[in-house]
């Protein structure tokens, strides 16, 4: 997984609130189980698209520059639902590598962390800022300094700075999924290993 310090990049406005898992990745696309490659175009398929393969023209990822986007600025609770993990493979594989809103989902926060992929929260205010500027073509550009933990947006000259679990700052940081987290304690692991076992012979 590849550490992630900062980002630069067009920002979408998706302001629905309590867009669930399932309307994220559509049950369809769950077949596989390849997060790197196929899901893209699972990704919000039924807003994306009016068919299968027929784009619909008015939705935001599918209009300059907003299909670019790197960043998606949501409504609140956004990846409720179900714990699909593939949500989340689906939505890093279009492009989208950082979400920012006033609230998430728990395992799907949880899921973007273990993909590499910062889910920020905000106070409403900040959000609904945010929002703002990222639905004006002429503003939409942001960058997310996860190490700093601040958002700057050139379109209106402002930073707002942001908390995040410093647990999870590190894994994402060091570009870390669950297993690398615990193998950074592989020789604490062992040594307990050999202890344990040493006293408890008839385990081994």
């Amino acid at each position: 997984m590849e550490p992630f310090r900062t980002l630069t990049g067009v920002a979408a406005a998706l302001p629905m609130a309590n867009l669930d898992t399932d309307q994220i990745m559509p049950k369809q696309f769950l077949r596989g189980v390849d997060r790197h490659t196929g899901l893209a175009e699972g990704f919000l398929h039924d807003l994306r698209f009016s068919a299968p393969g027929v784009p619909r023209p008015d939705f935001v990822l599918n209009r300059p520059p907003w299909t670019q986007a790197k960043i998606l600025v949501t409504g609140p609770n956004y990846g409720c639902g179900s714990s699909r993990e593939h949500a989340v493979w689906g939505m890093r594989q279009l492009g989208i590598a950082c979400v920012i809103g006033s609230s998430f989902g728990g395992i799907f926060a949880d899921n973007c962390t273990r993909n590499g992929v910062p889910a920020i929260a905000l106070p409403l205010q900040e959000v609904e800022r945010l929002l703002a500027l990222a639905a004006d073509a002429g503003r939409c550009t942001m960058t997310v300094d996860l190490e700093a933990q601040l958002i700057a947006t050139p379109g209106d000259g402002r930073t707002v700075a942001f908390t995040f679990d410093p647990l999870k700052k590190d894994m994402l940081l060091k570009g870390l999924d669950a297993v690398g987290l615990t193998l950074e304690s592989a020789a604490e692991i062992r040594r307990f290993e050999q202890a344990h076992l040493a006293a408890q012979p008839w385990l081994a």
